[in-house]
């Protein structure tokens, strides 16, 4: 219900922004653009799931071969004293948990194409679990939440971007994408544990969550004693080679199983390709909801109400120039992704806003996107507190990366 409520509001305020430019300001050009924009989005949305069905046929194949090896059902008992407390609703020791790990892990490494094809799988678990077949459970949105708060732990791509557009230190964001993120993953946390009454004030959580913010102090160490070189070739290396080593992993186990670990990867990889064709009209509804906002000018007059805003109560405003990032990332991760490139192109790699709009880019995670197509691979229509907690998540994520970067780089 709420997604249909976004959805129309996007066309309705992209129209009338678009009435008022062409009757006041004599912008005939506005309509065509948008009109350009949903053939132009729908083929992008296509194209998308087309892109998908090769990455979602490998992993789904892969993670055929780890159920069936039995290395799912030990990450999930590994995992199951953590994972009973924030998804209640799963039965301990459910494979699904396993799922969710490898999700999260991925996530965490910035493995993309890794993430999302774990992550429907573990959807479609959670969804053999849910009663109510059409309504989010409360499992699924803590689930979405951990994916839509983004936690990063190495930005890869973020990092390169930064290498090409001739930052003399691509890998100074690293920190402060690290730091906004985690706050972000913990922001989003707490407020999806008091929607769903979940207790976080006990030994496990408190020893868990405790446990990861003295990793992120170690890694944060371990980087900062290394080159801006060094530190780019170990990070890549180490995504890499971990992504690697879970994937002979799985064979190996597969092999000490004694199952026919060809056809278990087909058998996995079948399901990867139905997934993909069924995720295709929730891609497109989103996409094109959002491009027609974009071309209508709404985006812009909504940037510039808020420069006028915050330069009328007398604070700093240079952030307000790298909000196209931070409010675009909840929408698309390539029209962010583009936003960032061009923030360090008007404004420079090594300038606040360049920087501002990388660490935005990396704090956070594509909310609706994920949403549309997590939920939509599996048919769920009543989303409940999702969105809430999703964009309030994505909020935390804003405003720990303007914080941040005050504190790096003002």
């Amino acid at each position: 219900m709420v997604l249909n409520y976004i959805w129309i509001g996007f066309f309705i305020v992209a129209f009338v922004v678009a009435l008022v430019r062409l009757l006041f300001f004599g912008d005939y050009d506005v309509f065509p653009a948008m009109m350009d924009s949903t053939f132009a989005s729908s083929r992008t949305a296509f194209e998308i799931s087309l892109g998908l069905t090769g990455v979602l046929s490998l992993w789904l194949g892969v993670m055929k071969i780890g159920e069936r090896g039995g290395v799912v059902d030990v990450l999930a008992r590994v995992l199951s004293p953590v994972f009973t407390r924030l998804f209640p609703d799963i039965p301990k020791g459910h494979p699904v948990t396993g799922s969710i790990f490898m999700n999260i892990a991925a996530n965490m490494l910035g493995l993309d194409n890794a993430a999302t094809p774990l992550g429907l799988k573990a959807m479609e678990q959670m969804q053999e679990l849910n009663k109510k077949k059409d309504t989010a459970s409360n499992s699924m949105i803590m689930f979405l939440v951990l994916n839509t708060s983004g936690l990063t732990l190495i930005p890869v791509s973020i990092m390169v971007y930064r290498a090409q557009m001739g930052a003399a230190q691509p890998t100074d964001i690293f920190i402060p994408i690290l730091l906004a993120t985690f706050f972000s993953t913990l922001a989003g946390i707490i407020v999806t544990s008091l929607f769903q009454h979940i207790n976080l004030l006990n030994r496990t959580l408190l020893l868990t969550l405790g446990g990861a913010c003295l990793l992120v102090a170690c890694v944060i160490w371990g980087f900062s004693q290394m080159s801006p070189d060094t530190m780019n070739k170990v990070s890549t290396a180490i995504a890499n080679t971990l992504l690697m080593t879970i994937i002979t992993g799985f064979i190996i186990a597969g092999v000490r199983k004694r199952i026919n670990v060809y056809d278990s990867f087909i058998e996995g990889a079948k399901d990867g390709f139905h997934t993909a064709v069924r995720i295709i009209p929730y891609l497109v509804a989103i996409l094109v909801a959002i491009g027609v906002f974009r071309a209508s000018g709404a985006m812009d007059s909504l940037l510039s109400a808020m420069r006028w805003t915050v330069e009328a109560t007398g604070i700093d405003a240079q952030w307000v120039d790298a909000m196209p990032t931070a409010l675009m990332k909840p929408l698309s991760g390539s029209g962010a992704r583009g936003m960032m490139v061009d923030a360090m192109q008007s404004s420079g790699a090594d300038s606040f806003v360049g920087r501002l709009s990388c660490v935005f880019q990396g704090s956070t995670d594509t909310t609706f996107y994920i949403l549309a197509v997590y939920f939509g691979s599996v048919g769920i229509v009543k989303t409940r507190h999702a969105v809430a907690c999703g964009l309030l998540a994505d909020l935390a994520g804003i405003i720990s990366a303007i914080a941040i970067c005050y504190l790096f780089f003002a």
